[in-house]
């Protein structure tokens, strides 16, 4: 089931025939498959980025190189913490407009940490296992159970085994900027996630301003509903929905 909302006066979607996707923490580009699959059939150039994980500063140079490598308006795209990143980079003057899927969406400077504290704990958070060597990653059975939860179990394991590890302080950068202020923006909201809580994504499509999604899903929506997710970027690129 899908439900649509509008936080109010949304802007038009300008034409656009690129997108980038950036993904989240505890993934690789590969979880976007699905969806690729469906704009490359809908007509558009896509690219996938493959974030390092290792800094806010990295994953947002690894974005902007996708970016600089785009012919025309672009549709910039994250799933959880790409929101971060992709605040942080959709200034860039070829991004038409920003998609957050189950996304973070910081203010400039803001502790994102502090503002998910004041909303409850994801029981994902609590399979957290950190190395000596700086970096972290989810146990298996957090993955399989909360980061992706409502994924076949199969195809869960295989995400399980390509996660991205990341650095201990990923979390902890801020942003200099929040693109989501001066970019048209949508939202797509998992109401069975285990990851971020449901109605802090909530709350931040709101304060976006963003037009809205609420989807039967948990975190990975990109993996279980890539129609869903594929249709809501199409709209943003200002794209039929529904015609292929």
């Amino acid at each position: 089931m899908t439900d649509r909302a509008n936080s109010g006066g949304a802007v038009p979607a300008s034409r656009a025939d690129n997108v980038v996707l950036v993904h989240g923490a505890y993934a690789d580009g590969s979880s976007w498959s699905g969806v690729i699959a469906l704009l490359q059939q809908a007509g558009m150039s896509v690219t996938a980025v493959q974030n390092p994980l290792t800094s806010l500063d990295d994953d947002a140079a690894a974005t902007i190189r996708a970016l600089d490598l785009q012919s025309g308006p672009t549709v910039l795209v994250g799933h959880s913490w790409a929101g971060t990143v992709i605040s942080q980079t959709g200034g860039h003057p070829r991004v038409s407009a920003l998609v957050y899927v189950a996304a973070r969406a910081p203010e400039a400077g803001e502790d994102y940490g502090a503002l998910a504290g004041t909303f409850p704990s994801a029981p994902a958070s609590a399979g957290l296992v950190h190395s000596p060597d700086g970096f972290a990653q989810l146990s298996e059975e957090a993955f399989v159970n909360d980061f992706a939860n409502g994924v076949d179990p199969g195809e869960a394991k295989v995400l399980y085994a390509v996660q991205g590890r990341i650095s201990d302080t990923l979390f902890a950068s801020r942003t200099t900027e929040a693109a989501w202020q001066t970019k048209p923006c949508w939202y797509a909201i998992s109401r069975e996630d285990r990851t971020t809580d449901p109605d802090l994504e909530r709350f931040l499509a709101k304060r976006m301003n963003a037009t809205q999604i609420e989807l039967d899903s948990g975190h990975l929506s990109l993996v279980t509903h890539p129609r869903e997710i594929a249709d809501l970027i199409l709209e943003a690129a200002g794209r039929p929905v529904g015609k292929r």
